[in-house]
């Protein structure tokens, strides 16, 4: 499929069938965002697949954006390896490297036909907490991955995309 095609199909999904993903198929996932690009390749993400009764169970605990995925990826940063601009302090590039990583693996997702919602509806504590994290580890989002159901379909803002003159200016 063209990419472009891809990204004007693709849309968040938040209604998810019961099927199981296959192992094929969430390795694409991940792969997807083992190979993206991050601010001097640092890879500071970690990415925890929440899968086990115990685990997606714990996550609805602490939201209800999940909408019943099977799988729900937990993106984090590892604080220790992000990388920081010596030009600006306290600027560092956490939120960026998880967001790179995060559009690599919904775009895959969507590429191998499962589909995804990004999540930030939650206290990033509660899930540190509930999850054991390491303190230098920092939940980012949450992308609930799986098959979506017959009712699924775009929301009704979804091809609501201002025009080219609206967002790009030449300098």
């Amino acid at each position: 499929m063209d990419f472009l095609d891809l990204a004007k199909e693709r849309f968040s999904v938040r209604d998810f069938s019961t099927k199981e993903i296959e192992n094929e198929k969430l390795n694409k996932i991940l792969l997807a965002g083992k190979f993206a690009p991050t601010a001097c390749n640092k890879q500071p993400q970690r990415i925890y697949v929440l899968k086990s009764e115990v685990a997606i169970s714990k996550i609805r605990a602490i939201t209800k954006m999940v909408f019943n995925a099977p799988i729900v990826l937990l993106v984090c940063i590892n604080l220790e390896e992000v990388w920081k601009n010596p030009l600006e302090e306290g600027y560092d590039t956490r939120e960026m490297d998880a967001s790179i990583v995060g559009t690599h693996m919904m775009l895959e997702a969507w590429n191998v036909g499962i589909s995804s919602v990004w999540i930030r509806y939650f206290d990033a504590r509660k899930i540190s907490e509930e999850f054991n994290l390491p303190t230098n580890i920092k939940p980012i989002f949450l992308l609930p991955i799986g098959y979506k159901s017959n009712q699924s379909n775009p929301s009704s803002s979804h091809n609501d995309k201002k025009s080219l003159n609206e967002i790009v200016e030449y300098l």
